[in-house]
């Protein structure tokens, strides 16, 4: 079994002195691919990448996220084999990697959550995918969060995709392996609700003078 690349934050420190520098000669797919024959090749794509995907994971779960960005390219490594390699650009790959690891980390949260109170089984129903645990309540923000409150936790993936991780509809679709028009239909829910909330939630100075 290939063990090379065991965490991504050792090589990232390391690249200077294991990888030499390529001027970004080459596409992801092609490091992907070199990476097969020389594990060393996978530190680059970590290293163009690693800013953007910790940057998002720490947006959606805090201090989880440093772990989780570190797990997804884990699994990135472990499946580089697997990678196609007509997208030349990894990035919907390795953020619907870390958007799969957020959504178990999200169920493990809500989990954890009922388990504090202790008569919360039989004084609330059963959790589903709408519902958010505290940590991801407290990240979007009040107002964010009580706009997508009941919203799907697909629909939430697809819109914090666009607007956080700045993937467009074709990489969403990637990123989460299905269709484009099913994209746009959950973004398109998503901002409905954020739009009805803030609708609703206006200052009524401010609707006053739309009026």
């Amino acid at each position: 079994m290939d063990t090379t690349y065991t965490d991504p934050r050792v090589p990232r420190l390391q690249l200077a002195r294991e990888v030499p520098v390529r001027a970004g000669s080459l596409s992801d797919a092609e490091l992907i691919a070199a990476s097969v024959r020389d594990p060393d090749a996978f530190t680059e794509l970590f290293e163009r990448h690693w800013d953007d995907l910790h940057r998002f994971c720490l947006s959606r779960a805090g201090a989880a996220g440093e772990d989780i960005a570190a797990e997804a390219f884990r699994v990135a490594f472990d499946r580089r084999r697997r990678y196609d390699a007509r997208y030349r650009d990894a990035r919907p790959w390795l953020f619907g990697i870390a958007t799969n690891l957020l959504r178990d980390h999200f169920r493990t949260a809500r989990r954890e959550e009922r388990k504090l109170s202790r008569s919360a089984a039989l004084e609330l129903p059963p959790q589903n995918d709408s519902e958010m645990n505290g940590i991801e309540r407290q990240l979007l923000g009040p107002d964010l969060a009580e706009a997508l409150r009941g919203t799907p936790a697909a629909d939430r993936d697809a819109l914090l995709l666009l607007a956080w991780a700045d993937l467009d509809y074709e990489q969403i679709a990637q990123a989460l392996d299905i269709p484009v028009g099913t994209v746009r239909s959950r973004i398109h829910r998503a901002r409905s609700r954020v739009r009805g909330y803030l609708e609703a939630h206006a200052a009524p100075e401010s609707r006053t003078r739309e009026a």
